[in-house]
């Protein structure tokens, strides 16, 4: 009968004190200092790269009153006019100043997207921490559930559910969140279930740390560099699924400026290629930004990829 960290009796730690008493605590990767990890980091150019790109995103998102030379919703100006000195990105169907409103995009798009990724890895973490502690039927009830949400399709299921609660970013955004949660819970089940089985994790527990010490001191600062890294790829992947989503009509609402609705105005007016090309750029630079940052943090928490990685280069 399989046993979580919380059932461990006297005869199991008794069974573990020869290999876990001469070994000495290891200390958690997590713990490695800051300049180390930021060497690790520096020395990958695409992760300064994606610092720099994210650097501008969020710069852009902050301060798009700033730097937007015009009201994203004024009607004002002659509607299909190509890039000018007037209009770096031309103008929309309406008269509206696609610069501006592309400016406006990022305020919508990224803050949506970190907000869906730390509502679905909160989640999906506490979710799978539960499991790979409790486990039996715990882990059982969990782990159906979320491959019950596996079975779907991820895009077909958010817009299932965005269709059942109605169009809208807030209800965009809920429907992601049930979409993604499961990924945090199957990564965090399987660190905490190998994590909880290791020897220093033992040796803790041979020197009297309850077991949910255990599991707060030793096994979850080791979960974390993980989940950052799932978190970060999926921040990219959010602002897909919710620019899709708005591509559908069961995202942001008109007249919002969001990418992804843009990129569906530019679809119907091909000639007017300015229109779905600029939105569609910011959308892949976001996505890159944060697929090079997650890939770097990778190679920061395993230095084994990284050197692999170098080897084959």
């Amino acid at each position: 009968m399989t046993t979580g960290i919380g059932d461990v009796t006297r005869e199991e730690v008794t069974s573990q004190s020869t290999a876990a008493a001469g070994a000495a605590v290891e200390p958690s990767p997590a713990a490695s200092s800051a300049r180390e990890v930021w060497r690790r980091f520096a020395e990958n150019k695409l992760a300064l790269l994606g610092i720099a790109l994210i650097g501008v995103l969020i710069f852009t998102a902050m301060f798009a009153p700033l730097l937007a030379p015009y009201d994203p919703l004024a009607q004002e100006f002659v509607p299909f006019s190509p890039p000018s000195r007037e209009h770096l990105f031309g103008t929309d169907e309406l008269g509206r100043d696609v610069f501006s409103r592309t400016l406006y995009g990022a305020r919508i798009s990224l803050p949506l997207a970190v907000v869906l990724v730390a509502l679905a890895s909160a989640i999906g973490g506490i979710l799978g921490a539960i499991a790979g502690y409790f486990r039996r039927w715990v882990d059982g009830a969990v782990m159906r559930t979320a491959d019950l949400v596996f079975a779907f399709p991820a895009i077909l299921l958010a817009m299932v559910v965005t269709a059942s609660l109605g169009p809208g970013l807030r209800n965009a955004v809920l429907a992601l969140v049930i979409v993604a949660w499961p990924s945090y819970t199957r990564v965090v089940r399987s660190l905490v279930l190998s994590i909880g089985d290791s020897e220093y994790v033992w040796a803790t527990r041979l020197l009297g740390a309850s077991a949910r010490r255990s599991l707060v001191r030793e096994v979850l600062p080791n979960v974390v560099g993980p989940v950052l890294v799932l978190a970060t790829l999926d921040i990219g992947t959010a602002i897909l699924l919710l620019s899709g989503l708005s591509f559908l009509g069961l995202g942001a609402q008109p007249p919002a400026a969001e990418w992804g609705s843009m990129v569906a105005t530019g679809t119907q007016f091909f000639q007017q290629w300015w229109m779905g090309t600029f939105p569609g750029l910011a959308i892949f630079t976001a996505v890159l930004a944060f697929n090079f940052m997650g890939d770097s943090l990778r190679d920061v928490f395993d230095p084994r990829t990284a050197r692999e990685s170098r080897e084959r280069l």
